[in-house]
């Protein structure tokens, strides 16, 4: 069946009965089920009811039908936590000053300003996250897989949670492999044979069947797609017979990204040709500020990745079928971030050989720009399905721009707990409306800004600290070295190519303001002047895994 599209103002889509009535057989008086299911590093363009046409996502492609796929869901950060953080709390990492990645990245002479500091963990507040709200509404609540949102020995209890597997391992990325010995308390019993998203799988399954009889919150944070980009073999081999059998892509393998904030901006057309000399020609952090970013969807490691989280989806859902949840169970699919097309130098030294650029590029985002670690839409811009039985439409597509802050309020409401009775900051807006094809809330919704602040250098690029606004189709994004600003339609230019900064200087001005206004009022934290700063230092003398450069 083709789905509906919701554009601002349209759509259409069934409303059924209320939750509270008998339901083929099933009993569905008791508050609704919660399963959230988020996918680490996973790409806008990585599904294929999103548009990729080499992996291969058969469940999350139905799952799409059975409720409303969103085209324009936004992470509030492009790195990871952050954004969990803003999942949980509804608020803006701005808000919460918990800003990049845990611990976070270092300061290196190179950089002009200082990493602003992030804080370590959440607040630890009554009712801080939803989590926290559910559990004291009667819910049981898991978090089975990846935390990072502090390593406090008591932070997934304090935040909410009645069990956290694997108990204690609160990093955000798995500990060795993910293959045995893991090396993760709790799950020290693997068969050699086992892989990681399977296993938590499994731990899920176990969980929905241990509290079938009464109300849960699942949080199922899966590791993949993150590094260390490691498929199941028998999903390698069948991507390596579907790569062979397809004609090789038009275009260049990689592309050159620069900074867009330095006093001397290279253009596209530079950069393409760079990209041919001697200078550039390897895999690390090359000259003027520049990285490489894959083009092309063809790593069959991260393909069959890919394929275990939907396989996941579709034997969680299976499993609510048998045990007769599906007509009371929300579930949600999501990704913290953009897909990493570029590579990690947090180790700004780091040099990828060629035999191994597979691990270190997993996906390309086109037609989105840039990738994890920027604030482009391919950094930011990620795939959302809801399905909610019974109360939502089904088989929608909704253009509405959303954001991760936005679940607080929104699965609060569709289990019926009113936030007004909450003593808590909310930055987010329900999604309920889009869900249950409200005319006026497309139109309303679709107007609002969305913010996105990042005071940091990040691991995964080269440019500036900064921020980001989107009001309806257009996007400014706001650098914080040089002031420099861009300005793009998305409407007609997804892939941010087009900057309108010097032909449309009053709508820049206009969204430079609510930006810098929006950050006063949630009082970010701002980057200071480097006083160790040398405009000379080169990153690749900084080999943060070899012994240090005499300076």
């Amino acid at each position: 069946m083709k789905p509906t599209t919701l554009f601002t103002g349209l759509g259409i889509g069934a409303l059924v009965a209320s939750p509270s009535l008998q339901v083929n057989g099933q009993n569905t008086n008791q508050r609704p089920n919660i399963v959230f299911i988020l996918a680490d590093d996973l790409g806008w363009s990585d599904l294929e009811c999103y548009g990729s046409s080499f992996h291969e996502t058969p469940n999350l492609n139905a799952l799409a039908t059975q409720g409303v796929r969103f085209t324009d869901a936004y992470a509030a950060c492009h790195v990871s936590s952050p954004t969990r953080g803003s999942i949980l709390t509804g608020q803006y990492p701005a808000r919460t000053h918990l800003t990049d990645w845990l611990p976070g990245r270092k300061d290196f002479p190179f950089q002009r300003l200082k990493n602003v500091y992030s804080a370590q963990h959440l607040h630890y507040e009554e009712n801080n996250t939803f989590a926290s709200v559910l559990k004291s509404k009667g819910y049981t609540t898991a978090i089975i897989g990846k935390w990072h949102l502090g390593e406090d020995s008591l932070t997934t209890e304090r935040q909410g949670f009645d069990m956290h597997l694997p108990a204690g391992y609160l990093k955000g990325w798995p500990a060795r492999s993910y293959f045995p010995p893991y090396n993760m308390p709790g799950l020290e019993d693997a068969p050699q044979d086992e892989y990681l998203t399977d296993r938590l799988t499994d731990e899920a399954i176990k969980f929905i069947q241990e509290n079938k009889d009464k109300p849960f919150f699942l949080y199922l944070s899966h590791y993949a797609v993150h590094d260390p980009i490691e498929g199941r073999p028998d999903l390698i081999e069948k991507y390596e017979k579907k790569l062979a059998g397809m004609p090789k892509p038009k275009g260049p393998d990689f592309i050159l990204e620069g900074n867009p904030d330095d006093e001397n901006p290279i253009s596209r057309a530079d950069l393409d040709c760079m990209i041919e000399t001697d200078a550039f020609k390897g895999f690390k952090v090359l000259p003027k500020r520049t990285v490489k970013i894959k083009q092309h969807q063809d790593n069959v490691q991260f393909a069959a990745m890919v394929e275990s989280v939907d396989e996941s989806v579709g034997r969680v859902q299976a499993a609510l079928k048998e045990l007769g949840l599906d007509k009371n169970t929300i579930v949600i699919f999501y990704s913290d971030n953009g897909g990493m097309s570029a590579a990690n130098f947090g180790n700004p030294g780091r040099i990828v050989p060629k035999d191994r650029l597979d691990k270190s590029f997993s996906t390309s985002n086109l037609p989105l720009r840039g990738a994890k670690g920027f604030n482009y839409e391919g950094g930011i811009r990620v795939p959302l399905i809801v399905k909610w039985p019974q109360k939502g439409i089904t088989n929608v597509v909704n253009s509405v721009p959303v954001m991760s802050i936005d679940f607080y309020p929104t699965l609060l409401e569709m289990v019926g707990i009113k936030t007004s009775t909450l003593n808590h900051t909310m930055d987010g807006t329900s999604l309920v409306p889009l869900l249950t094809n409200d005319k006026k809330a497309n139109t309303s919704l679709g107007k609002r800004a969305l913010y996105w602040h990042f005071p940091h250098y990040s691991n995964h690029g080269m440019q500036s600290p900064g921020g980001a606004i989107r009001v309806g189709d257009y996007k400014l994004l706001d650098y914080l070295e040089n002031n420099t600003v861009q300005l793009f339609n998305l409407k007609n230019d997804l892939g941010e190519q087009h900057d309108l900064a010097q032909e449309m200087p009053e709508k820049a001005k206009e969204l430079k303001a609510m930006l810098d206004q929006w950050r006063k009022d949630v009082h970010a934290e701002m980057p200071q002047l480097n006083p160790e700063y040398r405009p000379e230092a080169n990153p690749a003398d900084f080999n943060t895994r070899k012994a240090p450069v005499k300076q």
